[in-house]
């Protein structure tokens, strides 16, 4: 029986890259591995631990010497990275031994967050040099000179890093044609000469430090030890840095870097015995960037957005009522803070999780694909409400900022269409499920017994699931249910063995109810540790992530394509919930009168000298006096420019 099941499991089991073993065996896991075995351990979840702030109270100093303009093309932008070094905000990944000041993830989020919240080019001229890129990687791989010489460089801004991988033969395929670097003899010396043409890459137009990914070829076989592969370095000068590119003029720098070097194996990172292992050290610093950069930015655009949209519907009348009163309005803002609510929650959670210790890499990816898709939903409901406010430049028109710099965080670490469509589920399956990669491990060890073991568990944690839902006394939460059919239907697609990368649709709704039951766990936690916070926004929020996660799933089902082994499906179909419209009014009165909710988003935000300052004023005026109505008038003014400049 066992060598049949080997027999039929190895046929259907994909061919995977050397370069997706890696991949797959870098990292960790997290709840992840739980929700895939459909049964999650509450008391180890719910842990909390408390995080002090240390750079936080200085942010409000820094936002107003930089103000709102964009950081770059800009004459300001030496003396902008040059107070940034000085102030500690470019060395909160390097331990202090080193000159930096290594801060929680907690910290660094927050910072992040707030940052971006005012001006987004300044959040990514911080964020980077604190992401995946040089820091990181020597503080992880350095040799202890590489370490002594370059970090305290990098904690006080004298090294401005970028890092080079993607080009135009690799983006979203990180190191398909990448780069190439061969091992040559100048004048008796073995040296790497490296051909670049890398673009995209952030803090590249104004870098002295440049990290450098790429594919090292021994073609006379000089190295003695034969190593070759994927390799990482760091480069001085030497590289053509004379042009930049424009991302959708959201001000930061960002260019390619080309040319023709020559680099000392001192160069790379980690010395030469490091040579061929890039991809690896690349796949086990991913979470920074994908986990907590990005979902920062978007944590700040949205709070931002969600906050001064609450106050203008208060404030803005139309058909002489403040338009906050039409249901239509209420029901973009309502999902405008259910989106945001639910970023803030999952970002806390995620911090909590990775400040633990964790290097969940599906996590990361869930939450880089899920909080920039969100701040997106955010973005494109607030600007319907603000209107002609939001479309027009102008003093009072903050959406611009965000509006343009919300694509590019969709883009960024992965098209958000490859993390959705082959990351989360694709590789969630083979390695955050429990038993699937033992299994394909024994199966390459050619190893039965092994194969038997996990296999046998598998089964049994199938039947177990599969039973629970089947059985009418058992007694589970919705969200508990959910992550049970969500356990029994990855190991029905599991069976589609090597055809679930080319059926990214499948993969694709696999994934967004992973995501959705992730991110109710994060909710969850977060009322918990929070008790005073209305229970009607943590059970809108949970319907509402469970509505999205049940109907994906009956999608699933419904083109599920092995036709026979549909009847069994049938106990994992769920019936559509409805919202009750009444609700929806009820909830925007909750969240228009608590003062804890506006205080939680107003603590990660910054709005000083803003329109938002402006309409928090007007709230607490006299509406029929004559300074109201000036105060009003100016809000709801928008940009107006003399033709004598066209």
């Amino acid at each position: 029986m066992y060598r049949q099941a080997f027999k039929f499991v190895k046929s259907i089991i994909p061919k995977i890259s050397e370069t997706e073993i890696i991949a797959l065996k870098s990292g960790g896991v997290s709840i992840d591995r739980e929700i895939f075995q459909g049964k999650v351990d509450y008391r180890k979840l719910y842990k909390h631990i408390s995080v002090k702030t240390s750079l936080f109270k200085e942010i409000d100093e820094l936002l107003a010497r930089v103000g709102t303009e964009n950081v770059y093309p800009s004459e300001n932008i030496n003396s902008v990275m040059k107070y940034l070094g000085e102030k500690g905000y470019l060395g909160m990944i390097i331990d202090k031994k080193y000159g930096g000041n290594r801060l929680s993830v907690t910290e660094q989020s927050r910072i992040l967050t707030k940052i971006s919240s005012y001006n987004p080019s300044l959040g990514v001229v911080t964020m980077v040099p604190n992401s995946l890129g040089p820091a990181e990687l020597i503080q992880h791989y350095g040799t202890d000179e590489q370490k002594t010489y370059y970090l305290p460089r990098l904690a006080n801004g004298t090294f401005i890093p970028c890092f080079g991988l993607t080009g135009p033969n690799n983006g979203s395929d990180a190191i398909g044609s990448i780069d190439k670097g061969v091992v040559v003899e100048v004048e008796g010396k073995m040296k790497i000469k490296v051909s670049l043409n890398k673009r995209y890459i952030t803090l590249a137009p104004i870098s002295n430090l440049v990290g450098i990914a790429f594919n090292l070829e021994d073609p006379k076989g000089l190295l003695v030890d034969g190593k070759k592969g994927i390799t990482l370095a760091l480069i001085e000068r030497g590289v053509d840095q004379t042009t930049h590119h424009n991302p959708n003029n959201a001000g930061f720098p960002n260019g390619p870097v080309k040319g023709t070097v020559y680099i000392e194996f001192y160069q790379v990172i980690g010395g030469q015995e490091r040579i061929g292992e890039g991809w690896k050290m690349l796949m086990e610093c991913l979470a920074v960037g994908r986990g907590v950069s990005l979902p920062a930015a978007a944590a700040g655009s949205s709070k931002f957005a969600t906050h001064a949209i609450m106050n203008y519907i208060n404030i803005r009348r139309q058909f002489n009522l403040p338009i906050g009163n039409m249901e239509a309005v209420r029901e973009k803002f309502i999902e405008m803070y259910l989106n945001t609510w639910i970023i803030h929650t999952s970002v806390a959670f995620t911090n909590h999780i990775l400040d633990e210790g964790a290097t969940p890499s599906v996590i990361t990816a869930i939450m880089k694909q899920q909080t920039t898709e969100r701040g997106r939903i955010v973005l494109n409901h607030g600007m319907d409400i603000y209107a002609g406010s939001g479309i027009c430049i102008g003093e009072n028109n903050f959406f611009t900022k965000f509006y343009n710099s919300s694509p590019i965080g969709i883009t960024v670490e992965g098209s958000n269409t490859l993390t959705r469509g082959l990351i989360i589920f694709g590789q969630g399956l083979n390695k955050s499920h429990p038993y699937i990669f033992p299994i394909f491990q024994s199966i390459q060890d050619n190893d039965v017994v092994a194969f038997r073991k996990h296999f046998n568990s598998l089964i049994a944690n199938f039947l177990g699931n599969y039973g629970r839902l089947i059985n009418p006394v058992s007694r589970m939460t919705r969200l508990e249910r959910v992550t049970v059919k969500f356990s029994v239907l990855s190991n029905f697609v599991a069976i589609m063995g090597g055809k679930i990368k080319s059926k990214q649709m499948i993969s694709g709704n696999m994934a967004d109810v992973l995501s959705n039951i992730y991110l109710s766990h994060g909710l969850m936690w977060y009322h918990l540790h929070n008790l005073s916070l209305p229970i009607s926004l943590r059970e809108r929020c949970l319907e509402y992530l469970l509505n999205d996660a049940e109907n994906k799933m009956n999608l699933v089902i419904a083109n599920f394509p092995i036709r026979i082994m549909k009847a069994l499906l049938k106990p994992l179909t769920s019936s559509v919930s409805f919202s009750v419209f009444e609700k929806t009014n009820e909830l925007y009165k909750t969240i228009i009168d608590s003062d804890e909710l506006h205080e939680i988003f107003k603590n990660d935000i910054y709005y000083k000298g803003t329109v938002v300052e402006k309409m928090e004023k007007l709230l607490k005026m006299e509406r029929n006096s004559a300074e109201y109505e000036a105060l009003y008038q100016d809000i709801i003014s928008v940009g107006e420019f003399n033709n004598e400049t066209i």
